[in-house]
């Protein structure tokens, strides 16, 4: 095997035009690791904020205040075990896997057994795998944990279209939610197509203006005020931020805006939480399982090659991207 492969890094804070592929040294395997080699990598917000280090008090804090400590960008993928350590028992060479590992842009990666890794369905490809952990997880844990959901529950999802929302939509569905999507008129269509029961097209209408009332409100987007929000939640309803603002504030992006909501909520018989989602093995098995049922599907809106990664983060960072966005070495 070569001792070197290629992978997407970046050595400053900036733009995509700061984003070089270059040889890099093979990732080494500890004895309870496996070596993957990567057939298609997720791209997420995640991504953007980690090469801008925006939100600057957030992100450089841990990332590295003048240079990123960690150059190496990715972290969804999917791939084929190339080998594994001597404490492996439950992965062997040629198993078909996703989840995520640190700089998944590249031609490998290293996953540890019992982490963020499981085997991928058959019948989903590899470009469908890659794009499902933290926009899936996201989703599944805002609802289920966070929103508490039930059968019979209604449910709106504010951005309905993005990477978090396109299985926000489903999940809720398959959870047995009466579900309503808010996107833009173009999306109006894949939205209801991913089960959508009905879809407010924003450019139009304010869904905090419909007369509607919901028991679970999962936002996206964090554009709204309480007195827009409690408008729309049932007097036991919960709301769960998971993103930002559109333009958020630099230093510390969000959070200010959605504390202030949470504040204003304490008094109130409704529930906000803000979400922070963690990868963790068990909801990676229950995205595979939904998966393999057909219950959720993923949306990938376009490929790029490992060489075009500055192509892909280019337009990831105009916003609105429907779905997701996968990285092909």
């Amino acid at each position: 095997m070569a001792d070197t492969m290629r992978a997407a890094v970046y050595h400053k804070y900036g733009r995509p035009d700061v984003v070089e592929i270059q040889d890099v040294e093979m990732p080494v395997m500890g004895d309870n690791q496996m070596l993957v080699r990567v057939r298609a990598a997720g791209v997420n917000p995640h991504e953007w904020h980690r090469l801008t280090g925006r939100p600057i008090l957030y992100l450089r804090r841990r990332g590295g205040w003048r240079r990123p400590r960690n150059q190496r960008l990715g972290s969804d993928f999917a791939g084929v075990v190339e080998a594994v350590g001597r404490d492996v028992t439950g992965f062997r060479p040629g198993d078909e896997v996703f989840g995520t590992a640190n700089g998944s842009f590249a031609e490998y990666v290293i996953a540890r057994e019992g982490g963020s890794v499981v085997r991928k369905p058959t019948g989903v490809t590899f470009e469908q795998a890659a794009a499902v952990p933290i926009a899936a997880l996201t989703a599944l844990q805002g609802l289920r944990d966070r929103g508490r959901l039930e059968a019979g529950h209604r449910v709106l999802v504010n951005g309905a279209s993005g990477g978090v929302g396109t299985f926000a939509v489903q999940i809720a569905k398959a959870f047995g939610a009466n579900v309503t999507g808010v996107c833009s008129t173009r999306n109006v269509d894949l939205v209801r197509s991913l089960g959508a029961d009905d879809v407010i097209d924003y450019t139009r209408e304010d869904f905090t203006r419909t007369g509607h009332r919901y028991d679970l409100l999962l936002d996206n987007i964090s554009n709204k005020s309480w007195p827009q929000y409690r408008r729309v939640l049932q007097p036991e309803a919960t709301l769960v931020f998971t993103g930002g603002l559109q333009r958020p504030n630099r230093l510390v992006g969000a959070v200010p805006h959605q504390r202030r909501i949470v504040r204003a909520a304490r008094r109130d018989s409704r529930t906000v939480a803000m979400l922070f989602a963690m990868i963790t093995h068990e909801d990676l098995e229950v995205m595979a399982g939904l998966l393999e049922s057909g219950k959720v599907t993923t949306v990938v809106d376009r490929h790029y090659r490992l060489d075009e990664t500055a192509d892909a983060l280019r337009y990831l960072g105009q916003k609105h991207v429907p779905g997701k966005i996968v990285i092909v070495p």
